[in-house]
């Protein structure tokens, strides 16, 4: 029996969102992955690191996977649900979770870690970054590029204008990063096509992704989420195209 539009959105509303973890969406929605496989390359730095620091690392799942960890492995966090399940996963790794709000200096001393790692970062501080890596140390992140899965945040915010779909562009990363007095060695972009196959998937998708259309609720959307739910049921998964970079750069030795 297909699920009505009130079942689906009452159910995707009451589900937690905490952490990176998007399991719930499996058979609900599927976005393809980047070529260059950032949770595999983060693995094969930290397992030649001696000190490292993974920035706004969510409920601390990417980190958790990793097999070696340095001698010293500092994670940051802002959200305190976030800091509960990073916690639960990091510590029995011997890895410190340290609180910080997202745009607050590191707390951590000058030349701190060899490697510093970021996936999906809210905002990035070359600067900072370049303060405690030490010289000829290593910043791996994959960030969410321009316009991203705008197609879904159109939907509910309307054309949006070319100063908002161009922000986040791997460019500007570069430009930021040898600012900072880092050189970078890799900078690569992909889009990558993102489907959504029932509303509960987007209403949990705008919920744990909150910067996509900011202070979204059920109650403020139904109308858009309401049509778009009858689009899904005529034409099938609504598509969207995420973009993904990868950015590596280095602090001179």
């Amino acid at each position: 029996m297909t699920r009505t539009f009130d079942d689906l959105v009452t159910e995707a509303d009451s589900v937690p969102v905490a952490g990176w973890d998007f399991s719930w969406l499996d058979g609900r929605a599927s976005e393809e992955r980047p070529s260059w496989g950032y949770a595999r390359s983060m693995a094969v730095r930290m397992a030649d690191a001696d000190a490292a620091l993974d920035i706004q690392t969510g409920g601390g799942e990417v980190l958790a996977g990793v097999d070696r960890l340095p001698r010293l492995t500092v994670a940051t966090e802002s959200w305190p649900p976030n800091i509960v399940l990073a916690n639960r996963l990091l510590r029995p790794r011997g890895v410190t979770v340290v609180a910080t709000a997202d745009d607050a200096p590191l707390p951590f001393a000058d030349d701190s870690f060899d490697l510093v790692v970021c996936r999906h970062p809210v905002s990035t501080d070359w600067a900072e970054i370049a303060r405690v890596l030490q010289p000829g140390g290593t910043y791996l992140s994959q960030e969410v590029g321009p316009a991203s899965v705008f197609e879904l945040v159109e939907w509910f915010l309307g054309p949006q204008p070319p100063e908002v779909r161009h922000t986040r562009h791997p460019d500007r990363a570069r430009t930021a990063a040898e600012a900072a007095g880092l050189t970078v060695v890799d900078l690569r972009m992909e889009s990558l096509r993102t489907e959504f196959h029932d509303i509960g998937a987007v209403v949990y998708f705008l919920r744990k992704v909150i910067w996509m259309v900011p202070g979204f609720t059920v109650d403020r959307y139904r109308p858009r989420l309401r049509a778009l739910h009858d689009r899904i049921q005529a034409d099938g998964p609504f598509v969207a195209y995420a973009t993904r970079f990868l950015v590596e750069a280095r602090k001179p030795s």
